[in-house]
């Protein structure tokens, strides 16, 4: 009797060891799980210094387009911040050098967009210098693993047109904004 009563006792013992084993187990598999997705996470919302300043220029691109004049100018100071961020010799030496060729230009862009909320179409004509600059900088981002097109508007500036980056294929005018959001072509991929 004693050695089934000892039996019973182990057995039960045994038992619950398992038991809690397998749930202390399944109860570290999810945040197993959760960590690796923000990991993840973590490495797509950690941009680099450039891709920040062409993130800030979308933004900009995107506002034009939606004739937000408050939002351009929110932009053009973000963009003005991200620029004064990147510290040239952390990139690479061709970037460097045309980071260090167009940044107080893509600065000054910025700053004077931010500064003319209300006036739209002087932010257009500072969109229109600064996104040359941006161009060159894309191009020259060889890493960031974003696609960009660049696309040209025939219709503005009294038929000189216009071009700009932007995130995605389909035409979203900037310079003509929801009077005319699909004029345009683009005329390069890149990256």
């Amino acid at each position: 009797m004693k050695n089934f009563l000892l039996s019973i006792t182990i057995v039960t013992i045994f038992l619950s060891a398992c038991n809690s084993n397998s749930n202390q187990t399944a109860k570290d598999q999810p945040q197993v799980k959760k960590s690796a997705l923000a990991d993840q996470s973590e490495k797509k919302a950690t941009k680099s210094p450039v891709q920040e300043v062409i993130s800030a220029y979308l933004q900009l691109k995107n506002a034009l387009v939606n004739d937000d004049d408050q939002a351009a100018a929110n932009a053009g100071n973000t963009l003005k911040m991200a620029v004064e961020k990147v510290i040239p010799s952390s990139l690479a030496p061709a970037q460097a050098k045309v980071f260090n060729d167009i940044a107080d230009d893509v600065k000054e862009h910025g700053e004077h967009i931010g500064a003319n909320a209300g006036n739209i179409k002087h932010q257009r004509e500072h969109f229109e210098q600064l996104s040359q600059e941006i161009y060159e900088l894309a191009k020259a981002d060889k890493n960031s693993g974003q696609r960009l097109y660049y696309d040209h508007c025939p219709m503005y500036n009294n038929k000189k047109g216009g071009n700009w980056i932007s995130e995605t294929k389909t035409i979203q005018n900037p310079y003509l904004g929801k009077k005319m959001g699909t004029c345009g072509s683009e005329l390069e991929t890149l990256n």
